[in-house]
């Protein structure tokens, strides 16, 4: 019988399948022979182990379309990339390195910005100003008031979209505005640590409408890149590509190169400095990542 992983939990995969019950299920061992391992968002096929207990195994898994590895997902269409205004500050190298893993996999990002009631409008043109050439499109919400919280929703009929960001940052609460039924914990910032608590433990899809369906997934407060060639991080950076072959060298890194027109366009603030110093620091990761 076929059907989708929509949750996984210590090994056990729960599919609903396409007789509309959902089985909780075990992956074949032969999975573990080959270094496979099934995702949330997976369509597989199951076979029924025990028809009352609707338990069974996971025996085949279909072509993805993409995966993800942070957070482990397959199959959606697009990322809706959640980060606070506030409380906690953004941390902007982290929010970037979240877009280059969606743009490493090809998916398309919503960047959206939560807790919005919690700063100024000048705040918020900030953050336009930093993004508005780096994702297809930026969202304003506040879960708290309710805020831009219809326009999200819009955005996501008709698709399977990944919630993702950091801890903290409001995701549950997000989730439960979109979904009232999901009921999805959530809790408060740590005062010490300035960040938040984990309150989504594994990756969960729920429906939230006909053919709209929304992973739940766990906050992480660091990444690491990809692996890629220093030389590859550029393409990364969409606001680089319209002075890509402007540059004196060919083969510019736009890092200490003279007559650079990325440095040039950074120093006319054509580009944010924010995301070059974002930059430089990653070619930097890279390096060390080389080195190990």
């Amino acid at each position: 019988m076929r059907g989708r992983i929509v949750k996984g939990i210590a090994g056990f995969y729960y599919v609903y399948a396409e007789d509309g019950n959902t089985y909780e299920c075990k992956a074949k061992g032969v999975f573990r022979n080959r270094n496979e391992k099934p995702l949330v968002g997976d369509i597989v096929d199951i076979e029924i182990t025990d028809e009352d207990k609707q338990l069974g195994n996971v025996v085949y898994i279909h072509d993805r379309t993409n995966a993800l590895i942070r957070p482990e997902v397959a199959n959606v269409s697009q990322a809706v990339v959640v980060f606070a205004a506030a409380n906690p500050a953004i941390n902007y190298h982290l929010l970037d390195e979240y877009l280059i893993w969606m743009r490493y996999c090809d998916v398309p990002v919503i960047l959206c910005i939560n807790k919005t009631d919690l700063v100024t409008d000048a705040e918020l043109g900030e953050i336009q100003r930093i993004y508005k050439d780096s994702v297809e499109k930026i969202l304003f919400i506040s879960a708290e008031t309710g805020y831009g919280c219809d326009v999200l929703l819009n955005e996501l009929k008709g698709k399977m979209t990944v919630l993702s960001g950091p801890s903290g940052v409001g995701k549950s609460s997000v989730m439960n505005i979109l979904n009232p039924e999901a009921n999805v914990k959530t809790g408060d910032i740590s005062k010490k640590l300035g960040r938040g608590k984990h309150t989504t433990r594994h990756s969960e899809i729920f429906c939230i409408d006909d053919d709209t369906y929304v992973m739940d997934t766990p906050g992480f407060s660091s990444l690491s890149l990809p692996m890629m060639e220093v030389v590859d991080l550029k393409g990364y950076f969409p606001e680089f590509e319209q002075y890509e072959g402007n540059c004196k060298f060919l083969g510019c890194i736009h890092e200490n190169e003279p007559k650079c027109a990325v440095k040039d366009a950074v120093a006319n603030a054509d580009i944010a400095k924010e995301r070059y110093d974002s930059y430089i620091l990653m070619l930097d990761e890279i390096r060390q990542q080389k080195r190990w």
